[in-house]
């Protein structure tokens, strides 16, 4: 059930309480990145929450996928910040490793950002939905430190914890990679340890123009998106038993959901699965009364 550019949808109706918990704003492109972004900034933040980075699909729209975001957290206390990777500025944001390097635009961009509760951010949840999470578990690899979660939905291929060449793999390509290919092999054992959490839907089996094919990638990791999700799951869960370590991976099959953002969040539940932590997070050290 692959869709294209996502519509407007019908969804849940939202509170003045709710919607006061936030205040969007847009930040222009960096003129020497050449990378914006959407930040919601609750009206309360919680230092103790971790910013979220939220990482969009190829049909680039930032802003149904914050709104929905923002719809869906609990007690908006979390600040949320959306990359714009433009399609002019960021074709093929999705590797990471381009000529233009996405990693950097992005680590440059959360350095600049400064907002109430909100400074100088060093680690972060990471959350990428199609393209979006291809990027995001790409830069997870070369930046795990920075990582407190990491999320990833509807992912249409993924680079595996094997010796197929970048990004396929962790082995030497081109020139491309240069000297980041030790890099990310040397990483690898802290990006097992990390909590990752894999969504895909369960009718997202479609073999769409967006979805990148060829027979070594299908012999690899599969000819769909479920496929890919349930194999990467699994080799990545080996690597990490053959390293010795006690892996946090998991993979989510969104009952009755397709190639889609809004589907994914409000019909197969992603965001509440996901965030169910912030609660008992939240509930640790806010009294009732910063709630009301």
């Amino acid at each position: 059930m692959f869709k294209g550019p996502l519509e407007p949808l019908s969804t849940p109706s939202k509170s003045k309480s709710k919607i006061s918990l936030y205040s969007i704003r847009r930040v222009p492109s960096d003129k020497l990145t050449g990378l914006g972004c959407w930040v919601a900034a609750p009206t309360n933040p919680d230092p103790l929450l971790p910013p979220l980075v939220a990482v969009h699909g190829v049909y680039r729209d930032v802003e149904g996928m914050l709104e929905v975001l923002t719809n869906r957290l609990l007690h908006g206390r979390r600040t949320v910040i959306a990359p714009v990777f433009d399609e002019t500025n960021w074709r093929g944001y999705q590797r990471v490793l381009a000529e233009r390097r996405a990693d950097l635009a992005l680590l440059s961009l959360l350095k600049s950002i400064n907002l109430p509760g909100v400074t100088d951010i060093c680690s972060f949840d990471l959350l990428g939905y199609s393209g979006g999470a291809q990027f995001a578990h790409r830069f997870a690899l070369l930046y795990p430190h920075r990582i407190t979660r990491l999320a990833l939905c509807s992912a249409g291929w993924y680079t595996f914890p094997d010796n197929s060449p970048y990004p396929y793999g962790l082995a030497k390509p081109e020139k491309l990679m240069q000297g980041y290919t030790p890099l990310v092999r040397s990483n690898l054992s802290a990006f097992l340890r990390l909590p990752i959490e894999v969504f895909v839907g369960e009718c997202d089996t479609d073999q769409d123009p967006n979805l990148r094919r060829g027979k070594a990638l299908d012999r690899q990791q599969g000819t769909d998106r479920v496929e890919r999700a349930t194999n990467w799951v699994k080799a990545l869960n080996e690597a990490a038993c053959a390293r010795g370590l006690t892996s946090q991976i998991n993979l989510t099959v969104l009952d009755s959901c397709g190639h889609d953002w809004r589907e994914c969040v409000y019909l197969g539940g992603l965001v509440d699965q996901w965030l169910s932590l912030e609660a008992t997070i939240i509930a640790e050290h806010i009294s009732p009364k910063t709630l009301q």
